[in-house]
């Protein structure tokens, strides 16, 4: 019996030592991953611009051809915004899943559970259909500029509602707002559907092209949108890092460990909450991403964390790049909706995750 626990417990240090090395070298290597993917994307598309025409279109080499001056408008006008701003999107959205899963203890939560993509969902919708009704239609002309403001709006206000709702006393309960999270991503739906059912053609093609999720038409006010959030996110990780470890353990055992555990879901609710907003706001509704990143980052860099949250960020914005280049090059001239690429990928391995938890809870 001695010799098989030794052997048990040499098996387990070794895969704790093949971890170790796994997660040193993590976040160098995601970093020249998101490189080479950015790079590679900066040449595909509906304009293709071969890797040969790259260094003149950058303004790396003195060419100055009217093709150049055109591969150059296609770059600083159109590709290079929409790469910053969907890595920048995929970090968000996987982050925040990260911290969800660290606040619920629970490798199967996601933002989309509490309602915010739903919540911003819903205020787009109804942004689409009323600046294309007789009594919006002054505001008409506003509508590419008031969509993402009115998505972030319905995120910010879903937040509020529900932190009302689970909040008493100064305490916030994490089971009555996950449940609460359902009940308004059932209500945001209705009225999705109900905006659906009163919409015209056009209207209707606008909401569901939306709700699939998009990065056309990305700018760099956009993108700048992005960019503050993301590293206001980044900084505030790495003062929750420490807590959300604690609190794997257990409240009561976080608390010992000297972790203000009310404080920690409050600063929590509000980083996922806001990480969600500012994404939908830009992209649209895009699942699966803050499910899936950060789970299988789980199974090879290991939990800590101080390390997770960083490479969750990478690896989303590794993920959505990939994903919206195929998205912009599969059907060209036309494009997919990103959405349904992340849902193609997404939904085969949250499958595959419920059902190894399955085994392992012997469900």
């Amino acid at each position: 019996m001695s010799v098989a626990i030794g052997t048990e417990a040499h098996g387990l240090g070794r895969r704790a030592s093949a971890r170790r090395r796994a997660a040193s070298l993590a976040i160098p290597l995601l970093i020249a991953v998101l490189a080479v993917a950015a790079v590679l994307a900066l040449g595909f598309g509906a304009a293709g611009i071969p890797l040969s025409r790259l260094p003149a279109a950058l303004g790396l080499s003195g060419e100055g051809t009217a093709m150049t001056a055109r591969d150059q408008l296609v770059l600083w006008s159109i590709r290079v915004p929409r790469i910053a701003a969907t890595a920048m999107v995929g970090g968000l959205l996987a982050a925040a899943g990260a911290i969800m899963q660290g606040l619920f203890r629970n490798p199967l939560a996601d933002p989309a559970l509490v309602g915010v993509s739903s919540g911003g969902a819903l205020a787009a919708a109804s942004a689409i259909v009323f600046t294309d009704s007789r009594f919006g239609e002054m505001l008409r002309f506003l509508q590419t500029e008031l969509l993402p403001l009115a998505a972030f709006a319905g995120s910010l206000a879903t937040t509020a509602i529900l932190y009302g709702i689970s909040s008493r006393s100064g305490r916030t309960s994490i089971a009555v707002f996950l449940l609460a999270g359902v009940a308004i991503t059932a209500i945001a739906n209705a009225g999705i559907g109900l905006l659906v059912f009163v919409a015209d053609d056009r209207q209707l093609r606008d909401i569901t092209f939306w709700m699939l999720g998009s990065m056309s038409g990305v700018t760099w006010t956009k993108a700048a949108v992005l960019a503050p959030i993301l590293v206001i996110g980044l900084i505030a990780c790495a003062f929750i890092a420490r807590g959300l470890d604690l609190l794997v353990l257990g409240e009561a055992d976080a608390f010992h460990g000297g972790i203000d555990v009310e404080r920690l879901k409050r600063i929590s609710i509000v980083m996922v909450s806001a990480m969600t907003g500012v994404a939908v706001s830009i992209s649209g509704v895009i699942g699966f991403v803050g499910i899936v990143v950060p789970h299988l980052l789980r199974l090879v860099i290991g939990p800590a964390h101080r390390l997770l949250l960083p490479a969750s960020v990478l690896s989303g914005a590794i993920l959505m790049v990939g994903a919206d280049t195929l998205a912009r090059t599969i059907v060209a001239p036309a494009e997919m909706p990103i959405g349904i690429l992340t849902a193609a990928v997404g939904a085969p391995v949250f499958l595959f995750i419920l059902l190894r938890q399955r085994g392992l809870a012997s469900l």
